[in-house]
């Protein structure tokens, strides 16, 4: 996997390097390209995992880039009108990953989308405990995580 990462940056840097622009939009195109002639390339010589992980990051940056959005929005209408429509709570989410890699980028993301808060892990590692602003439903909470975050690491780390 290492050997193709690194054969499709230097394919990004030879494009970057032809084309004479160093915009982020061409440097971008530079890497697709190379991924995409690489993949064409290796085709008869079976699936490499970085043929299946490299789509799955660029999946995971988008939803992870929605999610944090929709969530600013959402705490910033919070802040900026008078009413109060929050509904705090903690919830213990049960947990499918097992690494510890796995169980703290699960944390992490949570606690890096505005409004929610990873507090702590269970000392089996089976629950991780989370604080919300907004929980209207607890079983909605945990199938929003697991079917969101959760379910996006586990096919990042398989």
């Amino acid at each position: 996997m290492k050997n193709r990462f690194l054969a499709n940056l230097l394919l990004t840097f030879i494009w970057v390097a032809l084309t004479g622009s160093f915009a982020f939009a061409n440097v971008v195109f530079g890497f697709f390209l190379s991924y995409f002639l690489l993949f064409v390339i290796t085709r008869g010589s079976g699936r490499a995992r970085y043929f299946r992980l490299v789509p799955r990051v660029v999946s995971f940056f988008f939803f992870f880039s929605y999610e944090l959005i929709k969530a600013n929005i959402q705490v910033a209408w919070e802040v900026g009108t008078p009413s109060f429509h929050m509904k705090p709570g903690i919830i213990g989410v049960p947990l499918d990953v097992t690494s510890d890699g796995e169980i703290t980028m699960l944390a992490n993301l949570i606690t890096l989308t505005p409004g929610t808060l990873s507090l702590d892990v269970s000392a089996d590692k089976k629950v991780l405990y989370v604080y919300s602003m907004y929980i209207t439903n607890r079983e909605d909470f945990i199938k929003g995580i697991k079917n969101g975050f959760e379910k996006r690491i586990i096919e990042l780390y398989s």
